[in-house]
């Protein structure tokens, strides 16, 4: 199974940018795919997951209703979209995928991990 981030990058305040994770290995629709991000001296935190069989996603607080998660099935990929972006979201942002029923968007849920992406977001 491999997971390859990609779409990171230093951006201002205010700004956009959309992750990507490119999946090889696992039978794409059968997963929860999450994403997760972990800045310096802080614990990995849930960002958004989704189901691929039912498109159902969570979100966490701090991102709701700024970021927007999305599978596409066809290629077994899955995207970050994140707008109004803010210097808190600053971290490296990792894909993971889970064969769990539901979606549980906690990082101990996760089998498969990506080697993650930078994003910074200066003030």
């Amino acid at each position: 199974v491999q997971l390859v981030e990609s779409g990171g990058g230093l951006v201002h305040t205010g700004g956009s940018l959309r992750l990507s994770c490119a999946t090889s290995g696992l039978t794409f629709e059968h997963y929860i795919m999450g994403w997760f991000r972990q800045a310096p001296g802080k614990e990995r935190e849930a960002v958004s997951c989704i189901s691929n069989s039912d498109g159902l996603t969570y979100y966490g607080d701090s991102v709701r209703g700024r970021f927007t998660i999305s599978s596409d099935n066809a290629k077994n990929t899955v995207y970050l979209e994140m707008n109004s972006l803010k210097p808190e979201d600053t971290a490296v942002y990792y894909c993971a995928a889970s064969t769990m029923a539901i979606v549980i968007c906690t990082p101990e849920w996760y089998e498969h991990w990506g080697q993650g992406t930078q994003v910074t977001v200066s003030s």
